[in-house]
């Protein structure tokens, strides 16, 4: 109810603010919302996007099938999460604040701009963004927070392929699909197509195009053999299907080079009037520029309970963040990987702020599912710590199967805590004071 930092009794509320809102960021605002009180605790979301963006679709929107909407305003409608559209180009980690400028409505960014910034799981929550504070001189607002949750998630990673940035398109995130689709539409038939990447994303991006679109020539330029983390019965699916499809694969084959109408590889060239490039993902920038202590690659390293291990006022989840599943194996980034993250990331800032134990939640793995266009798919059940097992669900069940999985993740960043009634509990710790600026701060500002 109260706007202010303060109300009666000379209590101010805790500025939780969670920046980034796909799978990880979503569920942890929602959840922090049904386990404290509203006038204890004052939950900001930012994202760049009004709606969530469901990036485990972003291939079927690529082909021009129209996704279901899921705007916030609905989704957090009368949760007290205040959703703020903006853009995040800095984090001050020391000073606890967060720089943003309010997002163009259209989320708009040239063909690989910035690398096509996406936040957590796809939302966009830095497209365009220019370099970080390239926006300054337009009115950058510095948000203070007491507890952050950084879920800027991941962007996708050229690995610095000459070309890449500027030829190739990339799925990592809603302007990304777009312009893709709309690549894809100007195409003729016998056009060829080109996906770089045998990973789960160039998987279901090539089988979908390829079922879309059976006029295009469409080829996979894996760097391993394909599927060889799957299951020998997996693996003979994955073959049939490509097989069906038409798709031309081509295994051991490194990407060098993407030009405008054809790609370099190891093994020569082969022309692509589209060049889909969907090798990984690499963390969003904005981690490593801050004090955080982050891996190589940038992404924030975490405790059990999702805490950044330099700075214990923020927690970190989904792809942006490091942390140890079973075997002590860092997490791979994948929704199935963001949302326990989320979950237990919300339920031990609630158990910190309200004074109770922290629960822990189990962080590993069942299975992958893989779309293979939408008749088809794959289900591979993994072992705790991500590796195959024998078994496989194969076909139209495991099209079915994988359709549930991504409308239960979309159910459950609505619904964040599964629907089950939970109790708000009063917070008993006091947010801690600001910092004073240091003299160094100080003469900067």
């Amino acid at each position: 109810m109260q706007h202010g930092n303060a109300h009666g009794h000379g209590h101010r509320q805790h500025r939780i603010v969670v920046i980034g809102a796909g799978y990880a960021g979503a569920i942890a605002a929602g959840r922090l919302a049904r386990r404290l009180r509203r006038e204890d605790v004052a939950i900001t979301l930012v994202n760049a996007e009004p709606d969530f963006v469901e990036r485990v679709r972003m291939h079927q929107l690529a082909v021009g099938q129209e996704l279901r909407p899921r705007p916030f305003s609905e989704m957090f409608a009368g949760t007290g999460v205040r959703l703020r559209l903006a853009r995040v180009t800095a984090v001050d980690a020391d000073g606890r604040t967060v720089s943003i400028t309010e997002a163009e409505p259209d989320g708009s960014s040239g063909p690989g701009a910035a690398n096509g910034f996406g936040s957590s799981d796809g939302s966009s929550a830095s497209d365009g963004l220019g370099g970080s504070g390239a926006s300054s001189n337009s009115g950058v607002e510095e948000l203070p927070y007491d507890t952050l949750v950084y879920a800027l998630g991941s962007v996708w990673n050229t690995h610095d392929v000459p070309g890449a940035a500027d030829h190739a398109h990339d799925i990592a995130g809603r302007p990304g699909a777009l312009r893709l689709r709309e690549r894809l539409a100007a195409l003729g038939a016998g056009q060829p197509v080109v996906v770089v990447g045998g990973g789960l994303t160039g998987l279901e991006a090539a089988t979908e195009i390829a079922e879309a679109r059976p006029d295009l020539e469409v080829a996979l330029a894996a760097r391993g053999a394909l599927g060889d983390w799957l299951s020998p019965k997996g693996a003979r699916h994955l073959r049939k299907v490509m097989a069906g499809l038409g798709i031309t694969v081509h295994e051991n084959t490194t990407v060098t080079g993407v030009g405008a109408d054809r790609i370099t590889t190891t093994a020569g060239e082969m022309p692509a009037a589209v060049t889909i490039w969907t090798t990984g993902f690499a963390a969003h920038p904005i981690a490593q520029a801050t004090t955080l202590k982050t891996d190589a690659t940038g992404r924030i390293e975490v405790d059990g309970t999702m805490r950044s291990l330099s700075h214990p006022d923020v927690y970190a989840i989904g792809d942006a963040a490091l942390a140890q599943g079973p075997g002590d194996k860092p997490l791979r980034m994948s929704c199935a990987s963001g949302v326990p993250m989320a979950w237990q990331a919300a339920d031990s800032i609630a158990a910190r702020l309200t004074g109770t134990k922290s629960p822990t939640a189990p962080l590993r793995y069942f299975n992958q599912c893989i779309s293979l266009g939408r008749k088809e798919g794959l289900i591979q059940y993994v072992t705790a710590d991500d590796r195959a097992r024998t078994a496989a669900l194969t076909g139209r069940l495991a099209a079915f199967y994988k359709e549930l999985v991504c409308r239960g993740a979309a159910w459950g960043v609505a619904n964040p805590t599964l629907a089950i009634p939970t109790r708000r509990r009063p917070t008993v710790v006091q947010p801690t004071p600001t910092p004073p600026p240091t003299p160094a701060e100080a003469t900067t500002a």
